[in-house]
């Protein structure tokens, strides 16, 4: 007989307090930089049922989950990494939680500074990716329709 583990209503994985009442590949989505689609490869590579809540789970497999995060680079497949191609070192790393976080700003910080078209726009505050601007993301006066003056 298998006696059931203690329900953790917070369980801490990779540095990210998560909710327990979660199923795992859900859960594991709380952690910035993992979405669903590697949060299902996680849990499958760790060998821990998707659909189990994740405050349910021995401490055992949390530790497999979060080894198996941390390992990401040795198993995944190139397209599944979010940093393909690392400028500094030219390797496809994952990164996830504080150190994203990071590097994206520090990315963006080496685009203002060089003088980029992206790195002025991210100064100015106005869109970045070729989005229209005429008409979306106002802010401020800008509300409303201007018509020209006289005919």
């Amino acid at each position: 007989m298998r006696v059931m583990a203690e329900f953790r209503y917070i369980v801490r994985i990779a540095g990210t307090d998560i909710e327990g009442s979660k199923d795992v590949a859900h859960a594991l989505t709380g952690i910035r930089g993992i979405g669903y689609r590697l949060a299902t490869a996680i849990a499958d590579r760790a060998k821990v049922g998707k659909t189990e809540r994740i405050g349910s789970i021995e401490d055992e497999q949390i530790a497999k989950l979060e080894e198996t995060l941390l390992s990401l680079g040795s198993w995944a497949p190139h397209w599944l990494m979010n940093r393909q191609r690392d400028p500094d070192t030219g390797k496809n790393v994952h990164l996830h939680g504080s150190d994203l976080a990071a590097r994206e700003r520090d990315d963006v910080n080496y685009l203002r500074k060089i003088r980029a078209y992206k790195g002025i726009r991210h100064e100015t505050g106005q869109r970045v990716r070729g989005q229209r601007t005429r008409t979306t993301g106002r802010t401020g006066l800008t509300v409303g329709v201007s018509r020209r003056r006289g005919g």
